[in-house]
């Protein structure tokens, strides 16, 4: 049986076998490429004394070195480096080059970055160096030339420089320094106020033998402030030139590089920079391999990364050692705060940041030239950050001038843009022959592809301006029209993937530098204060709404405008409620009519309903009553109270009347912009401003009308001229537009008028180019303007011209009534008419039909009376034949009795009718009360043959 330590044996093995193969190296090659003996003693020297720096090295890791010298044939030295360093398992190499000579690391890179063996060079300043798809494992404790343009944008900004020439070699070192000041330069422009620009570059192919036609070009700007970036022979080439043109002494300033500054001919005031510590190799040496001893400390404190061997042999081209990938990163990353050569820190690209420089001013001191320290460029551990410190009274500018040249030559003659925009710019077309006025400015179309034998004047409020600007601040001009009528509007264009802003219209050709100033109506707002210089507003204004005034609600009806259909609906009831009481009150009242009617015969017709109503009515309508009024004290408290009523609704009816219709005004459609029709379009709303306008700009800013902006930027035109037509015209219902414009559109015209309260208030400013000599001159006239009262007449004569004035007299003075408001009671008196003939005719029909039933019944009761008669006529012949059968009978024949009988017959029936159909009203009573009837009224014939 084995024992319980026979069985344990093996797990130790295997374990102290994992341990062994997980341990990272105790010893490190450091290799060195040095250009003198000097410098490799100190190397080792370096190295020897690290081994005791426990801060750097922890115990058990021992550092060796093994440094050569950098063979003149870089053959020889990439040989070099797999024979001595690479066989030697270095983890890394230091490399350097003489100062004088051609001599470069590149083979070392070449060869070490090939095994990604971290390379790390003390002197050379290369930008080529920067690029890591060639030298893969290279950083440096030194910066690239490139890296001066950081203090170039400094010195710029501390001497308050806006506008530089450039100049530069075509070779890597100048375009990299050029696109380095590009781009820092555009970095600052966010946190500055200052914002540099480059009005021209001039790039030249190394080993000039003239630099003349350049100068020449250069000599034509604006800009005097001149960055070179060149060569020591170049530079000289250029110096001379230079001199020569006159472009050395006092206006101008020249900011070099290290380079430049050797040129034995430099001129007297120039600036240039020198790198701090730039020649002392052994503090880049001492710090480079404390870089170093600090990445492997700390790789070997991170337990995630197994650090592997070095590889050894130049032979072995398949194998890839990522230990120095690791490596790299970890060098990279290190900050050596207390270094040698000051803070040391790398980029991305392992080029050294945080470098200190000097700005070194070239001065003839008993005709000696010399380089005097005239600033520094350091790192404060205090602000943690670069400052730059400038002693501007030792600096003697060209020209032995010590005061500061300006940097920029003014032009005296501008080129000046504008736009039509009423009133602030009147443009005329000329005809053939014609020429302007005194009060107008020649101004053609600027760079006009079409229309060119067209020519144009121009007046009006800014036009005016100019001219007295011109006088104050002694400038002359070219005056242009905007070549498409636009202001202008940016586009974003992604050119190789980065988004860049382009301008159109005016401000496009101020800001491509074609034109020098605008004078306009231009908006001051931050998308074109980015690429422009505003000067102090001229005028200030906001944004508002022009609209056509609603015509007038005159319809048919407009007399009933002053009671609402409720009211009116009662005092329709309450007319013939009233008339309905009183006609009672009167009816059943003791003292009323109805009960006196039967007692008086001399009283009026009692009351009745229809008199009641006429009554009501002639009360309300203030018209005579000449009948039926209440007679009854209880009716007569009554119509005193409806007169009362009547007298408050009539005199109320004509003040509102007076109000509607003499004295209304018509009120806007809108409220102003927070009107929710606008917020929330309706397809019956139209608004619209200007394309890219900067009212257009503000629309796209506020979040908040987003909503509103997408449904008007269908409808935006492309200019203010066509949109306030058709809001003339009805087309457009809201035009948003400046408010200084509108309201001259309003005071034009009365039938227009602007809705609201001014919002995004904002000035019109004068436009000029990015850091413009002419910005703090056209400020300070303009608010000399102000303060004199210049501004004030300009508005008076070009933007109220009195017509305000007469639209607010307008306004005040009471309409006059029309046809229109008054057509209603016209129709309703036609309609009374109407209604009377038509009334009249019913009646007089309905009385041909009453006449037609009465002679109806006439004839009916005619033939009742004769058929009545002819009964009566034959009772009374056989009354009247009796007695004398009687007599006959008797023998008796008496004439005087049959006379008797026929006088008293007619006695007793009376006169014949006129009518037939008429009674005597007394005969009717006798009938009424029981008279017996004792024969007709009318002898059916003659009755003489009855007397004997």
């Amino acid at each position: 049986m084995n024992s319980p330590s026979m069985q344990m044996q093996p797990m130790f093995l295997i374990l102290f076998f994992i341990l062994c193969v997980n341990a990272n190296p105790t010893v490190f090659n450091i290799g060195g490429v040095l250009s003198t003996n000097d410098s490799k003693l100190y190397f080792k020297d370096t190295i020897a004394h690290l081994n005791f720096d426990g801060q750097y090295v922890p115990k058990g890791i021992t550092y060796y070195d093994t440094a050569i010298l950098m063979d003149p044939n870089p053959i020889k030295t990439a040989l070099n480096v797999c024979r001595h360093l690479i066989s030697s398992r270095v983890y890394a190499v230091v490399v350097s080059h003489p100062l004088t000579g051609d001599l470069s690391p590149a083979a070392v890179s070449y060869t070490s970055g090939f095994y990604h063996i971290p390379v790390i060079g003390i002197s050379s300043r290369d930008s080529a160096f920067s690029d890591k798809n060639i030298h893969v494992s290279f950083l440096r404790t030194v910066p690239p030339y490139s890296h001066q343009a950081d203090v170039w944008v400094e010195l710029l900004k501390h001497f308050n420089y806006k506008k530089v020439i450039f100049i530069h070699s075509s070779d890597t070192d100048g375009r990299a320094i050029l696109g380095r000041f590009q781009t820092t330069s555009q970095i600052l422009e966010d946190d500055v106020e200052i914002k540099i620009q480059v009005e021209s570059v001039i790039e030249f192919e190394a080993g000039l033998d003239s630099f003349e036609n350049q100068l020449q070009e250069m000599k034509t700007a604006q800009a005097r402030v001149y960055l070179l970036y060149a060569g020591k022979r170049d530079a000289r080439i250029i110096f001379r030139d230079a001199a020569n043109m006159n472009m050395t002494d006092a206006g101008y300033a020249w900011i070099t590089t290290e380079q430049a500054l050797g040129a034995e001919n430099v001129p007297e005031g120039i600036l240039g920079l020198k790198l701090v510590n730039a020649t002392n190799e052994k503090a880049h040496i001492r710090d480079s391999i404390y870089v170093l001893a600090s990445a492997l400390r700390d790789m070997n404190m991170n337990k995630t990364i197994q650090i592997t061997e070095a590889p050894k042999d130049c032979d072995n081209s398949g194998s890839i050692w990522e230990t120095g990938k690791e490596l790299f990163q970890f060098i990279r990353k290190q900050t050596l705060m207390n270094g040698e050569t000051g803070k040391v820190a790398f980029d991305d690209q392992g080029d050294r940041i945080n470098a200190e420089y000097n700005v070194v001013n070239i001065q003839n001191r008993k005709r000696k030239v010399e380089e005097v320290t005239v600033g520094r460029h350091f790192f404060n551990k205090e602000f943690n950050k670069m400052m730059l410190t400038i002693e501007e009274e030792k600096i003697v500018w060209p020209g032995k001038r010590t005061v500061k040249p300006e940097g920029f030559m003014i032009p005296t003659h501008l080129k000046v843009l504008t736009i039509e925009e009423k009133p602030f710019v009147y443009v005329r077309k000329l005809a053939e022959g014609e020429t302007c006025t005194n009060e107008e400015i020649f101004c053609p179309h600027f760079n006009a592809t079409k229309d060119l034998d067209s020519t144009y004047c121009c007046k009006g409020y800014c036009m005016d301006l100019l001219k007295e600007l011109s006088k104050k601040i002694n400038f002359t001009y070219s005056l242009a029209l905007s070549p498409d009528g636009q202001f202008g509007h940016y586009i974003i264009r992604n050119n190789s993937g980065i988004g860049k802003k382009e301008w159109t219209g005016l401000i496009g050709e101020l800001v491509s530098e074609k034109a020098d100033m605008i004078v306009a109506p231009l908006t001051i707002n931050p998308e074109r204060a980015e690429f422009i210089e505003f000067s102090k507003p001229f005028k200030y204004q906001g944004i508002t709404i022009l609209e056509k005034k609603p015509s007038r609600s005159s319809t048919l009806v407009s007399f009933l405008q002053p009671f609402s259909n409720t009211l009116w609906i009662l005092v329709m009831v309450s007319v013939h409620v009233v008339a309905l009481v009183l006609y009672l009150l009167d009816r059943f009242s003791p003292f009323g009519r109805f009960k006196l009617a039967n007692t008086d015969g001399t009283e009026e017709d009692a009351l009745n309903l229809s008199s009641a109503i006429w009554f009501a009515w002639g009360v309300l309508l203030n018209s005579g009553i000449g009948e039926g009024t209440p007679r009854s004290f209880s009716a007569r408290v009554l119509g005193m109270v409806w007169a009362g009523f009547a007298m408050i609704i009539v005199a109320s009816y004509t003040a509102n009347l007076a109000a509607f219709l003499v004295l209304e005004r018509p009120k806007t459609k809108l409220t102003g912009i927070n009107d929710a029709r606008l917020r929330n379009t309706m397809e019956n709303l139209t608004c619209a401003t200007v394309k890219g306008s900067s009212v257009d700009m503000y629309f796209r800013r506020q979040v908040e009308l987003s909503n509103m902006y997408r449904t008007m930027e269908a409808n935006n035109y492309d200019t203010a001229e066509d949109a306030i037509k058709d809001v003339k015209t009805g087309k457009l219902m809201a035009f948003i537009w400046d408010s200084s414009r509108l309201e001259f559109e309003a005071a034009q015209d009365c039938e227009l008028v602007t809705a609201g309260e001014l919002f995004g208030r904002s000035g019109y400013g004068i436009g000029l180019q990015k850091g413009s000599p002419w910005a703090d001159e056209v400020t300070l006239a303009i608010l000399d303007f102000h303060e004199s009262g210049f501004m004030e007449s300009l508005d008076n004569k070009w933007i109220l011209q009195g017509n305000i004035q007469l639209c607010e007299q307008f306004e005040k003075t009471p309409n006059t009534l029309g046809l229109k408001n008054m057509a209603g009671v016209f129709i309703l008196v036609a309609a009374g008419i109407v209604g009377g003939i038509g009334l009249i005719v019913i009646e007089m029909a309905y009385k041909k039909h009453q006449i037609k039933k009465q002679k109806r019944m006439e004839l009916a009761r005619h033939a009742a009376d004769k058929w009545r008669g002819t009964v009566e006529k034959r009772k009374t012949l056989r009354t009247a034949t009796a007695p004398q059968r009687r007599i006959k009978s008797n023998g008796v024949n008496d004439p005087a009795t049959i006379s008797l009988a026929v006088d008293k017959y007619s006695r007793i029936i009376g006169p014949e009718r006129a009518w037939p159909g008429d009674s005597d009203i007394r005969h009717r009573r006798i009938e009424d009360v029981g008279a017996v009837q004792l024969g007709p009224r009318y002898l059916p014939c003659d009755v003489s043959h009855l007397i004997v």
